[in-house]
């Protein structure tokens, strides 16, 4: 298997490739889903919520908060989470850009 050679892409890209890695398992959008559902700091209701063991949740929540989409806050003994609103309209606006790009073939009879 090769290296991935990410220094001849651009910044941008690199950053797209990240963030939809980090998309790429089912239990992070469902802690994200849930997160936005619940609009509110979240600090042990995952484990019950998702059902996976709390080692598990703590890797995922891990993996968001390293790419920014999640922030998290001390209280007590535990962490509590909440979706990061700045970043995550600054994704949101990367992926529109990205995905509101012309298309040059826009009929049925393309390939």
């Amino acid at each position: 298997m090769g290296i991935t050679k990410s220094e001849i892409f651009s910044d941008k890209q690199n950053e797209m490739a990240k963030i939809a890695k980090v998309l790429g398992h089912p239990a992070r959008i469902s802690i994200l889903e849930y997160l936005i559902k619940s609009n509110t700091c979240i600090c042990g209701d995952l484990v019950d919520e998702i059902g996976l063991a709390q080692p598990t949740i703590s890797q995922h929540l891990k993996e968001l908060k390293n790419a920014g989409f999640i922030k998290g806050t001390i209280e007590g003994t535990s962490v509590c989470y909440c979706i990061d609103i700045e970043k995550w309209k600054s994704i949101q606006s990367m992926f529109n850009l990205f995905f509101d790009q012309g298309l040059p073939c826009t009929n049925s009879d393309c390939c």
